[in-house]
């Protein structure tokens, strides 16, 4: 389970700002959390923001950090690594970026993070807490590596990691038990893209395809109401675009079912319609296992009680059981009068007068009277009317000519 995440010095992030999942104290929609290990933890997470506010920019941090664990072991010692510092101060062009993930393995809370830049890692860390100190397994400043005695598996592999590789992948590929665990929690990320999902469909058309999987996969579509009676799966597993057809009725004049007609999914189906079909499959199985779901702009092509569909399905107990997370970017105001969220679930990216990227949640703001935002406000009125800014400033456009 996902607790915080920490980036800095990436993109359009300058300083260091974090997501946190880890519920506030205060008293509301109960069902929205989850206790694990004496952790009340959050279900889902918002994120609104002006355009180029740094949204996706924080998904894209999420993105990199899983990218460079994964790949790390593949690397050669050539490779460089795919990090964008915050260009626009020389306070911080060339140093290293900054990321680091606190979550719970088998109610054990690991807090790991490293610092790089594109030729090296410049820091490497991972602490672990079972009760209620927090201790450190190893810690990595420069080509320097040092290895508590509780990381014992780590011993021995210092002079193994190369510069531009993770301590942390090397001791993995030595079959370290906790580095394993901790490189599978990076595993069960999915990240999608709410625009560019295309490359999500085979997933969804790999459960329909397999004989205890796919009534289930095809009940939920089917829960989603898009119009259609049946869906057909090519069972050929090379087939891409062409292999999904959706089956409707067709009727005479007078209103009578005369037979059915196929269409193909991605010429005759809305865009809505094959974006929720691609997306699918990483929904039904991050619900089925419980794991965490990134989406960027969740609600492009789809109409907003889909939108609230899909967040009910996280925010429930019964739908939920094994706690799966979601985090998502959206411009949909809506979400936020239909009561699905805390106010620790709500967060806002603004930049500031630097083109810096601030991330802030509800729960946390203040007026300029210092005061918080009660339970009770009108949360979409306030926001679009800029009481909670991240909202964006449009130009006069009353001498516009051409």
């Amino acid at each position: 389970m996902l607790l915080e995440f920490t980036v800095g010095n990436y993109r359009s992030f300058k300083d260091r700002k974090t997501l946190s999942l880890e519920a506030s104290g205060i008293s509301e929609f109960e069902d929205n959390i989850f206790e694990k290990a004496g952790y009340k933890i959050l279900k889902s997470a918002v994120i609104y923001g002006a355009n180029s506010s740094g949204k996706s920019n924080l998904l894209n941090a999420f993105k990199a950090m899983r990218e460079i664990v994964s790949t790390s072991a593949s690397k050669t010692s050539t490779d460089k690594i795919k990090v964008f510092p915050f260009l626009l101060s020389t306070e911080t062009e060339y140093e290293p970026s900054f990321f680091e993930i606190v979550f719970l393995v088998d109610s054990i809370r690991y807090r790991y993070g490293f610092e790089a830049t594109e030729t090296g890692i410049t820091a490497e860390w991972l602490y672990e807490k079972k009760k209620v100190k927090e201790f450190e397994l190893f810690t990595r400043i420069g080509e320097g590596i040092d290895i508590s005695t509780k990381f014992e598996e780590g011993k021995g592999l210092e002079q193994k990691t190369r510069k531009n590789a993770l301590f942390l992948a090397t001791v993995d590929q030595f079959n370290g038990k906790v580095s394993h665990s901790i490189m599978e929690f990076f595993n069960k990320h999915m990240m999608l893209s709410g625009v560019d999902h295309e490359a999500n469909r085979a997933l969804t058309m790999s459960y329909l395809r397999m004989s205890g999987l796919k009534d289930k996969m095809r009940k939920f579509i089917d829960d989603f109401k898009f119009g259609f009676e049946s869906i057909t799966i090519d069972e050929d597993e090379e087939a891409k675009d062409n292999s999904v057809t959706t089956t409707h009725r067709k009727y005479d004049s007078n209103g009578l079912d005369v037979g059915a007609v196929d269409f193909l999914m991605s010429t005759h189906e809305s865009s809505g319609t094959n974006k929720m079909f691609d997306m699918a499959g990483y929904i039904w199985v991050s619900l089925l296992i419980g794991f965490v779901v990134v989406i960027d702009e969740l609600d492009a092509k789809l109409h907003p009680l889909i939108t609230q569909a899909i967040v009910d399905l996280f925010n429930s107990k019964e739908k939920n059981p094994k706690n799966a997370q979601l985090i998502f970017v959206t411009h949909d105001t809506n979400l936020l009068n239909c009561g699905r969220f805390r106010r620790d679930q709500i967060y806002f990216a603004e930049k500031d007068q630097y083109e810096a990227t601030d991330l802030y949640s509800l729960v946390e703001y203040k007026d300029l009277d210092d005061i918080k935002v009660r339970k009770d406000r009108k949360f979409e009125k306030d926001y679009i009317q800029g009481r909670y800014g991240a909202i964006p400033f449009v130009g006069d456009f009353s001498n516009l000519s051409f």
